[in-house]
């Protein structure tokens, strides 16, 4: 290693752990431990222009360790990439560029959000496969081409491979043979609590080679020429990488290779110390202008050339007639995602009764052959869940095509993996049931932080699966997806809502669940398509007077129409408002509210899971019927009746509430 080598290496170390010790918290332990392999990937690898931190053929780097976020963003900045003094001086600080934890679209040069251990390893395994896709689509074109030819790069640590979420990931990744994917693993054997010793003892090696990755080993963590040359043989590989590097966490610290050194500032004579040691005596935040030049010539240097030829490319397929390399630019740079779906050239017939996840089905396939850029699959439950694209075939290392994705038995990676797919502009979705929604759950917290256009297809959405007991039934789960932010989540109550659900999906990139029942429905007189992007309309009027209304989403929808009729038979005239998305619902204006809900009537609301969300529409908390208990396993119609979840249960006690004794006499 040179002295320009070294000294770069040491003005990053330094200039982190200012950033930690002006904002009072921060991860010093990596910064002194991991700089060294962050120099040796930003200087001598990654494929980046600083200038263009958004080309989209560039390297991507993803720090799952992301407390490490001091590091990175250092290190972006002595790279030259566009983030001023200033903002390191606020990092930690609200509204700054430089956040606690790297955060997708805030700072220039961060590539994703990560935070939660283990989500960005799995992340950077979908984007590594969305790389492949349309390195894929464009080799189809133009076979030589290098429009799109990109590694994805990873760093990671003990916690991360402690997750469950990397075991998952990376199978997948080595069942599909990702070769462009590069882990590089900062093995310090320290947690926040203890040394490893304590919590993760297996042989890393032997469950990489169990997993037929390229292993390569780096004993001595401190030697950037170890890590560079490293960095180049996992680039010829043929299978996907994990170089695992051998270091010391809070290197040079007083309490290095110590677990006090992971998580809270240095003391203020150990960081004068380190300086010292490292032959810095600066005022903090002052860097050598020469070393930050030396970095950042090196990377142009070393780049420019590779840049100019893709441009030289780049331009010759604008100035050409390729319809599909346009759309592909169009996609990559402006993220401009069109699909056709016009649901009046949907035919349905009058008598049309089936299954919600087949009606679903049916849409998947109609929309999947309008784009290349629509794919997904499911976690080992296409066959039940419904979505398989049948006009194309699975995704495989010999077939990258494919659009059918199947992740196997891990939803927790797959939910990631749409992520990582969603990072390259791919429009994606995966199916489980929504009962094992909770496996993948922080999956689409990420998902709604960073914005991404994922769609989660959650089928078999109620007590009615019957047989399949207390484990399949969800009851929490719908309330719990609607709580998250940025998230919308529709539940439709036939083929007409599941159109809209999908009109809305593809026309606004942004996260969604679409939760489908597998009951089989008709296609009903009043719903309507246009309306499921307001969240929320009415189906059922009243006649003549107002006497209450009816909320209900879903399979509910039926019921409550039925009941409505019973009610009308009775005397008494109710609306009926179908709700498919909640959140839709409470983003208009206020007066579309109170004309659909006025608030001087009494508001009953069905659907069959847990009711504590509903208190915001309901008249009262017992004008609620839902299911606030685990099920049980028997035949649908028991289970309902056993619950008192059925029609006439619920018409029964809206009977009563509305003080409607001849309504009692017909029950």
């Amino acid at each position: 290693m040179s002295k320009v080598d070294n000294k770069i290496i040491n003005s990053i170390k330094v200039l982190a752990l200012d950033m930690i010790d002006k904002a009072g918290s921060g991860h010093p332990g990596i910064v002194l431990g991991a700089a060294p392999i962050m120099y040796a990937l930003y200087k001598d690898h990654l494929n980046i222009i600083p200038s263009k931190p958004n080309w989209f053929n560039r390297d991507r780097f993803i720090l799952s360790a992301g407390h490490g976020s001091a590091l990175l963003y250092s290190v972006l900045f002595h790279a030259g990439f566009d983030i001023d003094m200033e903002e390191l001086k606020n990092f930690r600080r609200l509204n700054s560029l430089t956040p606690g934890h790297p955060e997708y679209r805030t700072t220039l040069g961060v590539d994703c959000s990560t935070g939660p251990l283990g989500q960005g390893l799995a992340i950077a395994v979908g984007v590594a496969l969305g790389e492949r896709y349309l390195r894929g689509i464009v080799k189809e074109e133009k076979e030589k081409s290098k429009l799109i030819d990109y590694y994805t790069y990873c760093l990671c640590g003990d916690g991360d491979l402690m997750e469950g979420i990397s075991y998952e990931a990376l199978s997948f990744a080595s069942t599909q043979n990702l070769n462009k994917l590069i882990v590089i693993y900062d093995h310090n054997c320290v947690s926040l609590d203890s040394k490893t010793d304590l919590t993760f003892t297996e042989d890393v090696e032997l469950r990489f080679e169990a997993l037929d990755f390229n292993i390569i080993r780096v004993k001595n963590g401190n030697n950037y020429n170890d890590i560079t040359d490293a960095i180049s043989d996992a680039k010829k590989s043929k299978r996907p990488s994990i170089i695992i590097v051998d270091t010391i966490i809070g290197y040079g610290s007083l309490l290095e290779g110590e677990n006090k050194v992971h998580g809270k500032p240095l003391a203020k004579d150990d960081l004068e110390n380190i300086k010292k040691n490292l032959n810095i005596d600066n005022v903090s935040f002052e860097l050598d202008n020469e070393l930050l030049n030396a970095f950042q010539e090196a990377i142009i240097n070393r780049v420019d050339k590779k840049y100019k030829e893709w441009v030289e490319e780049y331009n010759h397929i604008l100035e050409s007639q390729n319809e599909g390399l346009h759309n592909l630019i169009n996609l990559l740079e402006k993220n401009e995602f069109k699909i056709d779906f016009d649901n009046s050239k949907f035919k349905i017939s009058e008598d049309y009764n089936e299954e919600l996840r087949l009606s679903n089905e049916k849409i998947l396939n109609f929309i999947s052959p309008k784009s290349p850029f629509f794919l997904g699959g499911s976690a080992d439950l296409s066959s039940s869940c419904k979505t398989n694209l049948t006009k194309s075939s699975i995704m495989t290392s010999d077939n990258p095509l494919g659009k059918n994705i199947y992740f196997g038995v891990r939803e927790h990676a797959m939910g990631a993996i749409l992520n990582g797919l969603a990072l390259t502009n791919l429009k994606v979705f995966g199916s489980t049931f929504l009962s094992f929604s909770d496996y993948l759950r922080p999956a689409i917290r990420m998902s709604a932080l960073m914005n991404l256009p994922v769609t989660y297809i959650f089928t078999h959405d109620s007590f009615y699966v019957g047989e399949d007991g207390p484990t399949h039934q969800p009851v929490e789960q719908l309330s719990s997806l609607r709580m998250i932010p940025n998230l919308i989540t529709f539940r439709p109550a036939d083929i007409n809502e599941i159109m809209g659900s999908w009109e809305y999906i593809l026309r606004n990139n942004c996260p969604t669940c679409l939760v489908i029942s597998k009951e089989p429905k008709p296609r009903y007189k009043y719903t309507n398509a246009k309306f499921v992007k307001y969240g929320a309309y009415m189906i059922r009027k009243e006649k003549y007077r107002l006497d209450g209304i009816i909320i209900a989403t879903g399979s509910e929808v039926e019921m409550a129409l039925d009941i409505a009729k019973n009610l009308f038979t009775a005397g008494r005239d109710i609306r009926v408002v179908s709700m498919p998305s909640m959140e839709l619902f409470l983003k208009q204006n206020p007066k579309y509210e109170e004309q659909l809900l006025p608030k001087d009537v009494p508001i009953f609301v069905i659907e069959a899971g847990n009711s504590f969300i509903w208190n915001r529409f309901a008249t009262k908390k017992e004008y609620i019927f839902g299911i606030n208990k685990f099920g049980a396993s028997g035949k649908k119609e028991e289970v309902a009746k056993y619950y008192k979840f059925t029609k006439n249960d619920i018409l029964e006690r809206i009977a009563c509430y509305l003080e409607d004794n001849d309504m009692l006499d017909i029950i």
